[in-house]
């Protein structure tokens, strides 16, 4: 199929950008790397009528460290925080997932924001935003306002984002001491939307776990945030045992449903099988960096 008639924006500054988006906020669509949203216009799921063009706004690609926080433009791409030491130094966990993030053509052109921002409840990067606490930046002519991630999810593909509003940058806070990392997910192919996957985040002090975080995607209308799976490790050893209740915690609090890639059943078994897989490799590092 082929998308609906619409007119084409090219703004060439972040000014002109934000008057487009607030002119055109109930007929428009926002194009960053196009790669969810070409397929939704090719099948007419949506039908604006103007498109708004941000790959030649100045200033949006822009990849920075500042102090314990790793700031990234809206639209740099996924490919190049993969490849990006910094990324690897200071956010691993963003850097171990984004080789989860479909195919290397895919990120070559997908955008960091603009997966953020389309809110897919299958999709990693939210949930690893929401997992690293990131702040996202959502701007507007004459004012901006920065959003924890955890907030900017509201329900199945919505988001916080107010009319007129757009999302410009990512704050990424760098991991403390004594804490380990570890992504997974499990897909019928490398590539293929995730059946269940799991970002993952611990602290030890000593020999027991002091935090969790644990934020599951494909298992509900977006991040799932674990609570009572993260609060049946905080206190515990982390041996064998704590992490089977851990993962027994996760299978009973994730919210599955039924679609083309798993039953709900089968998902909630995959949950366990991903957090016991992920705790293990998390706990490990958390060691690794406390020592």
């Amino acid at each position: 199929m082929k998308p609906a008639p619409f007119a084409y924006a090219a703004p060439r500054s972040l000014d002109e950008a934000l008057l487009l988006v607030e002119e055109h906020a109930d007929d428009g669509k926002v194009l960053a790397g196009g790669q969810s949203l070409l397929p939704v216009l090719n099948f007419r799921l949506a039908q604006p009528a103007v498109l708004i063009d941000l790959n030649r706004v100045p200033g949006l690609d822009d990849l920075a460290a500042d102090g314990a926080v790793l700031r990234t433009g809206a639209m740099v791409r996924q490919r190049r925080l993969e490849r990006d030491a910094t990324v690897a130094r200071m956010t691993p966990l963003l850097a171990e997932t984004l080789p989860h993030v479909a195919h290397p053509q895919i990120r070559n052109r997908g955008t960091v924001g603009g997966s953020l921002a389309h809110a897919d409840p299958a999709a990693e990067l939210p949930a690893v935003a929401v997992a690293l606490e990131a702040r996202l930046l959502l701007q507007r002519r004459g004012g901006e306002r920065w959003v924890p991630a955890a907030e900017f999810y509201t329900g199945l593909f919505t988001t916080a984002l107010e009319p007129g509003e757009l999302l410009t940058a990512i704050e990424w806070p760098t991991l403390p001491p004594g804490t380990g990392w570890a992504f997974e997910e499990v897909a019928r192919r490398h590539g293929d939307y995730a059946q269940v996957g799991l970002a993952a985040l611990v602290r030890i002090e000593g020999e027991r776990c002091a935090a969790a975080r644990l934020v599951f995607l494909a298992v509900g209308h977006g991040p799932l945030v674990a609570t009572r799976a993260a609060a049946a490790l905080v206190g515990q050893r982390p041996d064998e045992e704590a992490l089977a209740a851990a993962a027994a915690a996760a299978r009973a609090e994730v919210q599955p449903v039924d679609d083309v890639h798993a039953s709900a059943d089968f998902k909630r078994h995959l949950a366990g099988v991903v957090t016991l897989r992920a705790l293990r490799r998390a706990f490990a590092r958390a060691r690794e960096r406390a020592a």
